[in-house]
């Protein structure tokens, strides 16, 4: 894996984990969004947790595995995303659709970090 585009993608999955937290800062806080919201924090945030994990050179089998964990915490995110209610909040609804947007696109680029390990 090439040391600079590694990196980007750490801070990538960073950046994506606190956008999400960002978002959910600003949510209603209602009976159905609570879980929503507990969850997509939890999984956005093992997206970038494990990916960084992964890079940690622990061995190949460890590697796999933070990355294959990564691209699932990523589909999860998918999910919560398309769950959460933005309450009519336009500016709101923007930022989730760019984040579905991104978590897909995470989710494609560590599924093919994955096809590349031989997984």
């Amino acid at each position: 894996m090439n040391e600079d585009r590694k990196y980007d993608l750490e801070e990538r999955t960073a950046a994506f984990s606190i956008r999400v937290r960002d978002l959910c800062r600003q949510l209603k806080q209602d009976i159905i969004n609570r879980e929503y919201i507990s969850q997509l924090i939890r999984s956005a945030g093992s997206v970038a947790a494990n990916y960084i994990e992964a890079n940690d050179k622990l061995g190949g089998k460890d590697l796999r595995y933070r990355i294959r964990i990564s691209k699932k915490e990523a589909k999860e995110s998918i999910l919560w995303l398309k769950h959460i209610l933005t309450n009519e909040s336009e500016e709101l609804e923007m930022e989730r659709l760019s984040l579905l947007k991104e978590a897909d696109e995470l989710m494609k680029i560590i599924a093919a970090i994955l096809r590349k390990l031989g997984d």
